[in-house]
């Protein structure tokens, strides 16, 4: 069924989405990709800046992931399909045109479904081409400069049909298409640094008339901007058609300061391009038992693993939220990365076939390991904490050998002096960290825990007369004295039970 607007508006929203591919080198050269911390214009070739002569190569690992992130999309792969020039004059476009492939893409006709409502978005087409070069204006200089790191980078366009019908679906269509592309490899996907943007045309009209004229919003790079920039779009457009002005068919900028859309041209049809093929590339034939082959060897999609998940953990506790933080984190590692495990696959394997209760490790892995990378600045991978050291952790705690502020401890301290490959147990050992109940009983060198909590009732008197006079709650600043001396060695409960104990 339609989503109408509540005063009978019908929104119609198209998206297309540019996804830098992830390669180490460039689509048509052999200049390296560059990354946001590579000085300017230090990575690019004679290609890139449009030297007379240059000739393209294409790159075959472009191809590839182009070919994963197609069939990942349930395209139909084209086994022949060519390049073209699109010709338009921007100071970034050093060569006047950029390669694409307008005439015929390397796949068409595909889908991708919204988890939340299983509504399939049709895909129109994927294509490869180049990015431009970053215009970087100088205002105080008034001055624009050019830096060609990113000329030439590969990128896929993924178009879709008219689909979408509300601002909420476009943000999960972003979203689940991210997921689906860093879970094949093809893109990191990141907004944040420019790895995935996005081109949304607007329209509206009334129900049962035509569509309305559509309006493109360039270079969209977050979630949040797009729902922002859709949502002042519709009310644009409602303002003119209610007030029977028409809608121009133009294209937009979205101003992130003041939250709306802004005309930037008015919006070029084909013909403005002048798209000719490109007469330095040849048919890219790509084999139908290659297809099979990238088709065989695809890894489990984001919904598909997502599903597997929720039937296996779900009547153990662990909840879809959660889950969903699992498969987000998953595909981020970077190219050359050392090898390393997904998430999901680095929780499966904590949990040992059951070993482990699933959410005991759920909420070790994201409230305490994640919230410590946080703090640190960095991101998940299994190389900072390993599988076994997480799961002897977990045991520790659960044999009482650990109380759950000194594994955070030793958990701060892995993560703060990485590599440690050392034995979580031998570590808290080193750290004088072993729970007092464990140490006391295996060395007889700790002082007995009634001892320390004798020391501590001596000096909280005032306290101590508290709780004696009937305010119960008053113990907890004594079980905190004790902590504070053991540094977190002791069992709470024990500890609690043992001064109640002394005071009666």
């Amino acid at each position: 069924m339609s989503r109408l607007l509540l005063d009978g508006w019908h929104v119609v929203l198209g998206i297309e989405t540019h996804a830098q591919i992830k390669s180490r080198q460039k689509l048509f050269s052999s200049a390296s990709t560059s990354l946001l911390s590579h000085g300017s214009n230090t990575n690019f070739n004679a290609f890139d800046a449009a030297f007379p002569g240059t000739l393209p190569r294409i790159n075959p690992k472009c191809v590839l992931l182009a070919l994963r992130a197609s069939l990942a999309l349930n395209c139909h792969v084209q086994q022949r399909s060519t390049f073209d020039r699109k010709h338009y004059f921007y100071s970034d476009l050093p060569v006047g045109y950029q390669i694409t492939q307008h005439y015929s893409p390397i796949a068409l006709d595909g889908y991708l479904v919204l988890p939340s409502t299983g509504k399939q978005v049709r895909i129109k087409q994927v294509q490869m081409e180049q990015d431009t070069a970053k215009s970087i204006f100088e205002s105080r200089e008034r001055t624009s400069y050019i830096d060609l790191n990113r000329s030439g980078s590969g990128l896929l366009e993924i178009v879709t049909e008219p689909d979408l019908e509300s601002p909420d679906e476009a943000a999960e269509y972003v979203r689940t298409l991210q997921a689906t592309l860093r879970a094949v490899g093809a893109s990191d996907g990141n907004m944040e640094t420019g790895s995935l943007r996005c081109d949304v045309n607007v329209s509206i009209h009334r129900p049962g008339e035509p569509f309305g004229t559509r309006c493109e919003i360039k270079n969209l790079n977050s979630v949040r901007y797009i729902v922002a920039a859709i949502n002042h779009e519709i009310e644009r457009q409602k303002a003119l058609l209610v007030t029977s002005q028409p809608v121009a068919q133009e294209t937009r900028g979205f101003d992130h300061h003041r939250w709306e859309t802004f005309k930037l041209r008015s919006k070029e049809d084909a013909p403005d391009y002048r798209y000719m093929p490109d007469p330095n590339l040849g048919v890219l034939a790509i084999n139908p038992a290659e297809i099979m082959h990238v088709q065989r060897t695809l890894p489990l999609l984001p919904e598909a693993s997502r599903t597997r998940l929720i039937e296996k953990y779900e009547p153990q506790g662990v909840t879809r939220d959660d889950i969903d933080v699992l498969i987000g984190l998953d595909a981020q590692s970077d190219n050359g990365a050392l090898p390393e495990i997904t998430a999901t696959a680095y929780f499966e394997k904590v949990v040992d076939n059951g070993r482990r209760d699933p959410k005991t490790v759920i909420n070790w892995i994201l409230n305490s390991l994640l919230g410590h990378l946080a703090s640190q600045e960095k991101t998940f991978s299994s190389n900072h904490l390993s599988v076994n050291q997480l799961g002897e952790m977990i045991d520790m705690v659960a044999s009482k050998e650990l109380t759950g502020p000194s594994a955070k401890l030793v958990l701060r301290h892995i993560l703060s002096n990485p590599p440690s490959s050392a034995s979580l147990r031998q570590l808290a050992v080193d750290m004088n960290l072993v729970s007092m109940t464990k140490s006391s009983s295996q060395t007889g060198i700790e002082p007995d825990l009634s001892e320390i909590c004798r020391r501590v009732i001596d000096a909280m008197p005032s306290e101590v007369a508290a709780l004696q006079a009937g305010h119960r709650n008053v113990v907890n600043k004594l079980v905190g004295g004790v902590m504070k001396e053991t540094r977190g060695r002791a069992d709470a409960n024990t500890t609690r039970s043992t001064i109640l104990s002394l005071l009666k």
